[in-house]
Protein backbone atom coordinates (compact mmCIF):
# COMPACT_ATOMS: atom_id res chain seq x y z
CA UNK A 1 0.00 0.00 0.00
CA UNK A 2 1.44 3.59 -0.77
CA UNK A 3 1.18 5.31 2.53
CA UNK A 4 0.90 9.47 2.39
CA UNK A 5 4.08 10.83 3.69
CA UNK A 6 1.93 13.77 5.46
CA UNK A 7 -2.19 13.23 6.30
CA UNK A 8 -4.29 16.87 7.58
CA UNK A 9 -6.87 15.82 9.75
CA UNK A 10 -9.97 18.46 9.81
CA UNK A 11 -12.04 17.42 12.86
CA UNK A 12 -15.23 18.52 12.26
CA UNK A 13 -18.66 17.85 13.73
CA UNK A 14 -18.47 18.14 16.73
CA UNK A 15 -21.22 20.77 17.88
CA UNK A 16 -23.98 18.44 15.47
CA UNK A 17 -22.78 15.08 17.59
CA UNK A 18 -23.64 17.35 21.13
CA UNK A 19 -26.67 18.41 19.78
CA UNK A 20 -27.48 15.08 18.32
CA UNK A 21 -26.91 13.33 21.72
CA UNK A 22 -29.05 15.72 23.46
CA UNK A 23 -26.16 18.34 25.17
CA UNK A 24 -25.01 21.67 24.89
CA UNK A 25 -23.16 22.53 21.87
CA UNK A 26 -19.75 23.30 23.72
CA UNK A 27 -19.80 19.63 25.33
CA UNK A 28 -19.30 18.02 21.92
CA UNK A 29 -15.60 19.44 21.79
CA UNK A 30 -14.25 17.38 24.91
CA UNK A 31 -15.14 14.38 23.48
CA UNK A 32 -12.72 14.95 20.51
CA UNK A 33 -9.87 14.65 22.54
CA UNK A 34 -9.55 11.54 22.91
CA UNK A 35 -10.18 10.41 19.25
CA UNK A 36 -6.88 12.60 18.00
CA UNK A 37 -4.68 10.61 20.63
CA UNK A 38 -6.36 7.13 18.72
CA UNK A 39 -5.72 8.82 15.61
CA UNK A 40 -2.12 9.34 16.52
CA UNK A 41 -0.78 6.33 17.51
CA UNK A 42 -2.75 4.70 14.25
CA UNK A 43 -0.72 7.22 12.18
CA UNK A 44 2.40 6.11 13.97
CA UNK A 45 1.70 1.98 13.41
CA UNK A 46 1.22 2.42 9.72
CA UNK A 47 5.02 4.88 9.38
CA UNK A 48 2.98 8.34 8.68
CA UNK A 49 5.94 11.19 8.69
CA UNK A 50 3.87 14.18 9.67
CA UNK A 51 0.52 15.00 10.42
CA UNK A 52 -1.42 18.20 11.23
CA UNK A 53 -4.66 18.59 13.18
CA UNK A 54 -6.89 21.51 12.76
CA UNK A 55 -7.47 23.10 16.26
CA UNK A 56 -9.31 26.10 15.77
CA UNK A 57 -9.13 29.12 13.38
CA UNK A 58 -9.50 32.59 13.97
CA UNK A 59 -12.88 33.07 12.68
CA UNK A 60 -13.85 30.37 15.13
CA UNK A 61 -13.26 32.48 17.59
CA UNK A 62 -16.22 34.89 16.56
CA UNK A 63 -18.41 31.75 18.02
CA UNK A 64 -20.21 32.45 21.81
CA UNK A 65 -17.63 32.38 24.59
CA UNK A 66 -19.02 29.24 26.13
CA UNK A 67 -17.88 27.58 22.68
CA UNK A 68 -14.73 29.97 22.13
CA UNK A 69 -13.65 28.64 25.51
CA UNK A 70 -14.17 24.71 25.11
CA UNK A 71 -12.88 24.04 21.67
CA UNK A 72 -9.45 25.90 23.18
CA UNK A 73 -9.03 24.22 26.69
CA UNK A 74 -9.85 20.95 24.16
CA UNK A 75 -6.88 22.15 22.23
CA UNK A 76 -4.79 22.51 25.30
CA UNK A 77 -5.59 19.13 26.54
CA UNK A 78 -4.78 17.57 23.05
CA UNK A 79 -1.72 19.05 22.73
CA UNK A 80 -0.61 18.34 26.41
CA UNK A 81 -1.85 14.82 25.83
CA UNK A 82 0.55 14.67 22.56
CA UNK A 83 3.80 16.40 24.79
CA UNK A 84 3.42 13.01 26.42
CA UNK A 85 4.13 11.03 23.20
CA UNK A 86 7.24 10.46 21.16
CA UNK A 87 7.00 13.42 18.99
CA UNK A 88 7.90 16.63 17.17
CA UNK A 89 5.36 19.27 18.18
CA UNK A 90 4.39 22.26 16.60
CA UNK A 91 1.66 24.74 17.43
CA UNK A 92 0.91 27.20 14.34
CA UNK A 93 -1.53 30.50 15.10
CA UNK A 94 -1.61 33.83 15.58
CA UNK A 95 0.21 33.47 18.82
CA UNK A 96 0.04 37.59 19.02
CA UNK A 97 -4.11 37.44 19.76
CA UNK A 98 -5.62 37.68 22.90
CA UNK A 99 -7.39 34.47 21.43
CA UNK A 100 -4.37 32.12 21.64
CA UNK A 101 -4.02 30.06 24.69
CA UNK A 102 -0.56 31.65 26.88
CA UNK A 103 -0.65 27.60 28.31
CA UNK A 104 0.67 26.83 24.41
CA UNK A 105 2.83 29.35 24.18
CA UNK A 106 6.25 27.25 24.58
CA UNK A 107 5.27 25.07 21.90
CA UNK A 108 5.39 27.83 19.17
CA UNK A 109 8.88 26.55 18.04
CA UNK A 110 8.81 23.05 17.64
CA UNK A 111 9.58 20.77 20.54
CA UNK A 112 11.23 17.19 20.50
CA UNK A 113 9.27 15.09 23.09
CA UNK A 114 10.77 11.31 23.92
CA UNK A 115 12.51 9.86 20.82
CA UNK A 116 11.13 12.15 18.73
CA UNK A 117 9.91 10.75 15.44
CA UNK A 118 6.67 11.77 13.83
CA UNK A 119 6.28 15.74 13.14
CA UNK A 120 3.04 16.86 14.85
CA UNK A 121 1.22 19.98 13.81
CA UNK A 122 -1.57 21.63 15.61
CA UNK A 123 -3.32 24.86 13.89
CA UNK A 124 -4.53 27.06 16.65
CA UNK A 125 -6.44 30.50 16.30
CA UNK A 126 -5.13 29.92 12.41
CA UNK A 127 -5.64 31.79 9.95
CA UNK A 128 -4.85 31.46 6.23
CA UNK A 129 -4.28 35.23 5.70
CA UNK A 130 -2.38 35.19 8.83
CA UNK A 131 0.04 32.63 7.69
CA UNK A 132 0.15 34.41 4.42
CA UNK A 133 1.02 37.84 5.27
CA UNK A 134 4.62 37.90 5.10
CA UNK A 135 4.18 37.10 1.26
CA UNK A 136 4.11 40.35 0.87
CA UNK A 137 7.07 41.61 1.96
CA UNK A 138 9.04 38.69 -0.37
CA UNK A 139 11.26 39.27 -3.29
CA UNK A 140 8.71 37.74 -6.16
CA UNK A 141 11.90 36.40 -7.48
CA UNK A 142 12.73 34.39 -5.00
CA UNK A 143 12.30 30.49 -5.63
CA UNK A 144 11.27 28.95 -2.41
CA UNK A 145 8.44 31.60 -1.47
CA UNK A 146 7.12 29.36 0.94
CA UNK A 147 9.97 29.99 3.20
CA UNK A 148 8.04 32.82 4.33
CA UNK A 149 4.89 32.11 5.37
CA UNK A 150 4.50 31.74 9.16
CA UNK A 151 3.86 27.65 8.87
CA UNK A 152 7.37 27.45 6.87
CA UNK A 153 7.95 24.02 9.25
CA UNK A 154 4.98 22.34 7.34
CA UNK A 155 5.51 19.88 4.17
CA UNK A 156 2.99 19.31 1.69
CA UNK A 157 -0.06 17.73 2.65
CA UNK A 158 0.06 14.27 0.86
CA UNK A 159 -3.98 13.55 2.36
CA UNK A 160 -6.38 15.56 4.22
CA UNK A 161 -9.45 13.90 6.18
CA UNK A 162 -12.67 15.66 7.13
CA UNK A 163 -14.85 14.53 9.36
CA UNK A 164 -18.78 15.94 9.74
CA UNK A 165 -19.65 15.65 5.54
CA UNK A 166 -18.60 19.11 4.90
CA UNK A 167 -17.28 18.92 1.26
CA UNK A 168 -14.74 22.22 1.83
CA UNK A 169 -11.43 23.14 3.19
CA UNK A 170 -12.21 26.11 5.48
CA UNK A 171 -8.89 27.39 4.80
CA UNK A 172 -6.36 24.78 5.74
CA UNK A 173 -2.68 25.55 4.99
CA UNK A 174 -3.52 26.92 1.76
CA UNK A 175 0.16 26.27 0.15
CA UNK A 176 0.79 22.58 1.80
CA UNK A 177 -2.80 21.61 0.53
CA UNK A 178 -2.43 22.75 -3.29
CA UNK A 179 -2.33 19.03 -4.56
CA UNK A 180 -3.97 17.57 -1.37
CA UNK A 181 -5.99 14.61 -1.91
CA UNK A 182 -9.00 14.98 -0.19
CA UNK A 183 -11.14 12.11 1.66
CA UNK A 184 -14.64 13.27 3.39
CA UNK A 185 -16.06 11.27 6.09
CA UNK A 186 -20.24 11.73 7.09
CA UNK A 187 -19.41 10.63 10.44
CA UNK A 188 -18.55 13.13 13.14
CA UNK A 189 -15.44 13.54 14.76
CA UNK A 190 -16.54 12.38 18.20
CA UNK A 191 -18.01 9.17 16.48
CA UNK A 192 -14.35 8.65 15.29
CA UNK A 193 -13.30 4.79 14.68
CA UNK A 194 -9.99 3.46 13.51
CA UNK A 195 -12.13 1.91 9.82
CA UNK A 196 -12.44 5.59 9.28
CA UNK A 197 -8.78 6.36 9.02
CA UNK A 198 -7.72 3.04 7.43
CA UNK A 199 -10.79 4.05 4.78
CA UNK A 200 -9.01 6.67 3.82
CA UNK A 201 -5.88 5.56 3.27
CA UNK A 202 -7.57 2.72 0.91
CA UNK A 203 -9.13 5.41 -0.95
CA UNK A 204 -6.00 7.56 -0.98
CA UNK A 205 -3.96 4.14 -2.14
CA UNK A 206 -6.26 4.22 -5.35
CA UNK A 207 -5.54 7.60 -6.30
CA UNK A 208 -3.76 8.60 -9.70
CA UNK A 209 -0.86 11.46 -7.47
CA UNK A 210 0.47 13.09 -10.92
CA UNK A 211 0.99 16.61 -8.85
CA UNK A 212 0.04 18.23 -12.58
CA UNK A 213 2.59 16.11 -14.05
Amino acid sequence: MRIPKHIGIIPDGNRRWAEANKMTKEKGYECGIDPGLILFKLCKEVGIKELTYYGFTTDNTKRPAVERKAFTNSCISAVNLLSKEAAELLVIGDYESPMFPKELYTYTTRQTFGKGGIKVNFLVNYGWEWDLNSLKLADPAQKNITSHIKSFDVSRVDLIIRWGGRRRLSGFLPVQSVYSDFYVLDDYWPDFKPEHFYRALDWYNDQDVTLGG
